[in-house]
């Protein structure tokens, strides 16, 4: 084969006659000879004679070429050029084992993978040789030698799977194949992926053979392509794009569709020669990119050209409200510039207006936010108290931040805290004193912030105490060495309130200057907009249920919906259960070819045992086990069985009443079901 062109040739020595082009140049420089010439007087005369036809001392360059090229051609159409030639073996006696990357990967390429494959097969059957199918992705798999045929058979069978595989986890049952068979020849039909572990396959593999060729069969496809690290950002949501392989400029488009499969717009990326990773931005609104389920590449049909996102990729929009008045004279010093500054990089930050606390409220739960911060705000009375009641059970995320008016509010007028509240509050150097400030300690087993790293520069100088109760305990997300509550939480209804002690700014506590304080509002985020936003993580986790998952990713890139109106089983497509009438009513069903002497049969039990017990009017009930239909059709093939063993009894049928049974249910058969019995 050429370099970077799937050509070959069949009888590739017969191109060593381009060697004479040269000599042929010179030939056809020669002929015609250049002519002599003689000094003669008379011949003066003739110079005045207009000659009708002139014969060039030398062959004109243009046919020279013509005549070269056509040369060349005739050398190259002798040797026999093949496009895309199949794939040649070192030898003609050993059998062969082909290794196959069977991993998303090789899913969008995988017919031209078969199909070389399948040249490979054809010639080993040929030559009379034995083929082994290696699937990396199977490692578990003991390897041997098969016939052609079988080898063929078994490759159809083989689908790429829609993860990642490790090819050094092969290497022990390709170990003790080669120690069974030595002279068998490899071929690795590779994909050209390497996410890491790609170096310890081939060094292994390497020191099985010992010295002996491998055949490595890549490159002439497009190279795969992937998606990773979708990020919705404030401004736009971007989604990075990689490839295998470089040497090339690229381009293509990534679209975003929603649960329904409709598109929702389209980003494009471009890959220079030497790139292998770009990135593309989809510039919508945060509500229709929050409606965006699933990424893909144009015309990649490869599941690691997919990424499906769910509610944790949604960019949830908060309302932040304030009771302080000193937002424009102070903007850096306000609650509101550090929780903007911590919420901006995970959601969108609605800040209020700078009107009434209540009216804020108000507008805000118009809008119906999945969350709203309440930074020192005390209580919240009149009909905006009521809405925001109703909004946290139907679902909604209250958190709210401590501050001096918040502690000087009346604790059992306000029922929007998740513990009862000490009025005044606790402060350094005050009536309920600390020594020095309080160190943050621990995160609740049961809360959100389990399994954060407790930071140990946070100290706090003034909170606001609860009053310890049973409950307490476990509704306490976070606290402090002393044993005191910095957050707590309760769920109301759907929803989840959720009490900072302190405040949102530097005034009582420098958490707001931690790393810490980012992620324990990302974790808070997270929660909002799910029915089970309010239940602690710990708890949560005890309680959970495992539910058959909606959509399965395949390894071509098409996603299965499980739904029970469709009972297919396959690699990609789940059974989901049944619900309790779909399999009260299900028992009843038969195979389409099931004979309708079953329904006759039941509905005659069924209406001798009700006469049996003396049922009134001996009326025919329904029978929970029989589908409505057969039952009626059961019905109607008891009353002409009873009418033709009373024309039996008087001498006008046949003698025996079953035969006519048996007429019955043939002409049944033929009959169309009528529409009314349905």
């Amino acid at each position: 084969m050429i370099a970077g062109l799937p050509l070959g040739f069949a009888q590739p020595l017969v191109l060593l006659g381009l060697l004479a082009l040269p000599a042929l140049w010179w030939l056809l420089r020669l002929i015609p000879p250049r002519p002599r010439q003689i000094a003669f007087p008379p011949t003066r005369l003739l110079f005045d004679i207009a000659p009708r036809e002139e014969t060039p001392a030398r062959t004109p360059w243009w046919l020279t070429l013509l005549r070269l090229a056509l040369a060349a051609l005739m050398i190259f159409a002798v040797a026999g050029p093949l496009w895309n030639p199949p794939l040649a073996t070192a030898t003609k006696a050993a059998p062969i084992a082909l290794l196959l990357d069977d991993a998303w990967g090789a899913a969008a390429t995988w017919d031209i993978r078969l199909r070389t494959a399948d040249e490979l097969i054809a010639r080993a059957e040929a030559d009379g040789r034995g083929v082994a199918i290696v699937p990396l992705s199977e490692p578990g798999r003991d390897i041997s030698l098969e016939t052609p045929g079988a080898a063929r058979v078994r490759l159809r069978q083989i689908r790429p799977k829609p993860h990642t595989l490790d090819r050094a986890e092969a290497l022990g049952s390709i170990a003790r194949f080669l120690q069974a068979t030595p002279q068998v020849e490899l071929i690795w039909l590779t994909d050209g992926v390497d996410l890491g572990n790609g170096e310890a396959f081939v060094s292994g593999l390497a020191r099985l053979l010992d010295g002996r060729p491998i055949t490595v069969v890549a490159g002439g496809i497009k190279p795969a392509h992937a998606l990773a690290a979708a990020d919705n950002a404030a401004g736009a949501l971007s989604v990075q794009v990689l490839r295998a392989a470089t040497g090339a400029p690229e381009a293509g488009l990534v679209r975003a569709l929603d649960l329904k499969g409709l598109p929702l717009g389209d980003a494009r990326f471009e890959f220079k020669p030497e790139e292998r990773q770009t990135a593309a931005q989809f510039d919508l609104p945060v509500e229709i990119r929050n409606d965006i389920a699933r990424l893909e590449i144009a015309a990649e049909r490869s599941s690691g050209a997919v990424q499906l996102l769910d509610k944790r990729w949604r960019r949830r929009s908060v309302g932040l409200v304030s009771g302080a008045t000193s937002e424009t004279a102070q903007p850096l010093l306000d609650a509101v510039y550090y929780l903007s500054r911590a919420l901006n990089p995970f959601a969108d930050v609605r800040v209020a207006e700078g009107r009434a606390p209540a009216r804020e409220i108000e507008r805000f739960l118009e809008q119906n936010l999945p969350m709203l911060i309440l930074a020192d705000v005390g209580n919240v009375v009149g009909g905006a108290r009521d809405q925001l009641i109703r909004w946290v059970e139907d679902g909604g995320v209250l958190v709210r931040f401590a501050g001096p008016r918040l502690a000087a509010a009346e604790a059992d007028d306000d029922d929007l805290v998740p513990v009862k509240l000490r009025r005044g509050g606790r402060t350094l150097g005050g009536s309920l004193t600390w020594e020095k400030p309080q160190q943050l300690t621990a995160f609740s087993r049961e809360g959100p912030f389990f399994g954060m790293p407790v930071p140990g520069d946070v100290a706090v100088t003034r909170q606001v105490l609860a009053e310890p109760d049973s409950d307490l305990g476990d509704r306490t997300w976070a606290t402090l060495a002393d044993g005191t509550p910095l957050v707590t939480a309760v769920r109301r209804g759907k929803g989840l309130i959720v009490l900072f002690h302190v405040t949102a700014d530097t005034r009582w506590s420098n958490l707001p200057l931690s790393g810490t304080f980012v992620d324990m509002l990302k974790r808070i985020v997270g929660l909002a907009g799910s029915t089970a936003a309010a239940e602690p993580e710990g708890r949560a986790a005890r309680t959970r249920e495992v539910v058959p998952p909606t959509r399965v990713l395949r390894a071509a890139g098409a996603d299965g919906l499980c739904r029970a109106r469709n009972r297919r089983s396959s690699a990609g497509l789940l059974r989901p259960a049944r619900s309790a009438a779909r399999r009260q009513h299900a028992g009843c069903r038969r195979s389409a070819g099931a004979d309708r002497s079953f329904a006759a049969r039941r509905a005659d039990r069924t209406v001798s045992a009700q006469r049996a017990q003396g049922s009134p009017g001996h009326r025919v009930r329904y029978c929970a086990r029989v589908a409505p239909d057969r039952f009626a059709r059961g019905v109607l093939a008891r009353r002409r069985l009873a009418s033709a063993r009373a024309a039996a009894a008087r001498g006008r049928g046949h003698a025996h009443p079953l035969w006519y049974r048996g007429r019955e249910r043939a002409r049944d058969r033929q009959q169309p079901r009528r529409s009314g019995l349905r």
